[in-house]
C-alpha cells in the first residue's frame, strides 16, 4: 500500500466514508480549532497522569468543562438562528408552511444528533 500524504495530514477525528473520504453530514457542533485545543489539553493531561495524577485529573476536568461550555454555546447559537428563521412567519401565508416544515426538520435533526451523543 502506498503512503497517502494528504490522507495522513487529515485530522484523525474526522468521520470517513467509503474509500477513506470524508463523510458528508452536518457540521461539528464545536469549531475545529476549539476541538483541537481541547484535545491537546486532554492529551497533556493523559500524558502527565503517571507523574502527577491529581494535576492530570484537574487538567482533564478543565478540558471536559471547556468542551461542554463550547457545546452549550454552539447549541444556543443554533437555537437562536433556528428560532429567528421561523418565529415571525405566518403559517397561513402561502409558501410559509414549507419554510416552517424546514425549520421543524432542522429541530428534529439537531435533537436526534444530541440524543446520539
Amino acid at each position: 500500500m502506498m503512503y497517502d500524504q494528504t490522507r495522513a495530514q487529515q485530522p484523525a477525528d474526522q468521520p470517513r466514508g467509503v474509500a477513506g473520504r470524508r463523510a458528508t453530514g452536518p457540521e461539528p457542533l464545536v469549531p475545529a480549532d476549539e476541538r483541537e485545543q481541547i484535545a491537546t489539553r486532554l492529551g497533556h493531561a493523559v500524558n502527565a497522569f503517571a507523574d502527577t495524577p491529581r494535576e492530570a485529573l484537574e487538567q482533564a476536568e478543565g478540558a471536559f468543562d471547556e468542551a461542554t461550555a463550547q457545546l452549550v454555546n454552539s447549541l444556543a447559537e443554533l437555537r437562536r438562528v433556528l428560532r429567528e428563521n421561523w418565529q415571525d412567519r405566518d403559517p397561513e401565508a402561502e409558501g410559509e408552511s414549507t419554510e416552517l416544515r424546514l425549520a421543524l426538520r432542522q429541530y428534529r435533526e439537531l435533537t436526534q444528533r444530541l440524543l446520539r451523543l
